[in-house]
């Protein structure tokens, strides 16, 4: 058998040899199925036989391969001077280039990251917002409400809610994460992203508010400066409220974020003193600064899982 192993000159003539051996119906098979019948020398010495025709099998596998490979070698060639096969690299997605690169800066400016359930409750999303039940925040048309009563999460200030209610104030921080409306179009998901920051501490003004804005937006969309139009606004969880646009190609505005200070009734419903501690609040849709940022007119490609898309912007 040794010397059948070592004549054979292909891995198929071995594979042939190795199951005529040990394969189900194998010489080596039979023997050791007969082992029980067998005194203990006679025992010992068949385990040493099985063992020692493995390892020849083995080791002329190896040779067999070695020879294979040197072959193939010695009749391939190399031409340096042809252009290597160019790599399909994977990159960061638009949207997760664009939250590291807000959140570096807001970091930056000593803003806190923190996140929050994407199911939330009536208090954090709604009433602790300073938002009543005859709100249209509450509509069903607008929220996805759960059976027990819970909503998906409709905005990210909740979570401006649950850090106040655990650090109380002074508070620097941002919130990040997905929210849910029944929105479908070039510019709305039933699904997006925001980014929520939130200041509180004693003397804090709405200046305060504009001059991080401002800094902000130079830094995210690298401009030496940048024109910013406020405009009165609405909404249940700050007063005063303000929209805040920015000039944008030429004499274009864009609306890019709302704002305000911190109605004081949030600030109670959190324990918090608002005849000592004021503060502000902004929020925008990252989806919405990638849009910006990276030329992009429909929100829905961020969710198609088209690389050829992805390829062609770029990224």
């Amino acid at each position: 058998m040794q010397e059948q192993i070592k004549n054979t000159k292909t891995l198929e003539e071995l594979q042939t040899l190795y199951t005529a051996t040990f394969g189900k119906n194998g010489t080596m098979t039979a023997k050791l199925k007969n082992m029980k019948n067998l005194d203990n020398d006679a025992r010992a010495k068949l385990n040493r036989e099985n063992a020692a025709l493995r390892e020849l099998f083995k080791s002329r596998q190896t040779e067999l391969e070695n020879a294979a490979m040197h072959a193939a070698l010695a009749t391939q060639r190399l031409d340096p001077s042809l252009n290597p096969i160019p790599e399909n690299r994977g990159t960061l997605h638009p949207l997760t280039q664009t939250l590291s690169d807000v959140s570096s800066i807001l970091e930056s400016f000593g803003y806190e990251m923190w996140t929050g359930p994407e199911i939330e409750d009536d208090w954090h999303n709604f009433t602790a917002l300073n938002t009543p039940e005859y709100h249209p925040a509450r509509d069903m048309q607008d929220t996805f409400f759960l059976e027990n009563g819970n909503v998906m999460r409709t905005q990210t200030s909740a979570i401006q809610i649950r850090s106040m209610e655990t650090v109380g104030a002074p508070i620097k921080m941002f919130g990040i994460g997905a929210t849910y409306r029944k929105e479908m179009d070039a510019t709305h998901s039933p699904m997006f992203h925001q980014i929520e920051g939130l200041y509180i501490d004693k003397n804090i003004t709405m200046s305060d508010l504009i001059a991080d804005v401002r800094e902000f937006l130079k830094r995210f969309f690298n401009m030496d400066n940048v024109d910013l139009r406020i405009r009165p606004s609405y909404f249940p969880f700050t007063e005063p409220s303000i929209e805040i646009d920015m000039k944008w190609h030429g004499d274009r505005w864009l609306e890019i974020m709302g704002a305000g200070m911190v109605h004081p009734n949030v600030l109670r419903n959190c324990n918090i003193n608002p005849d000592e501690y004021q503060g502000f609040a902004f929020g925008f849709g990252w989806d919405r600064l990638a849009m910006l940022k990276y030329g992009l007119n429909d929100i829905r490609k961020f969710y198609d899982g088209d690389v050829r898309w992805l390829q062609k912007t770029g990224f």
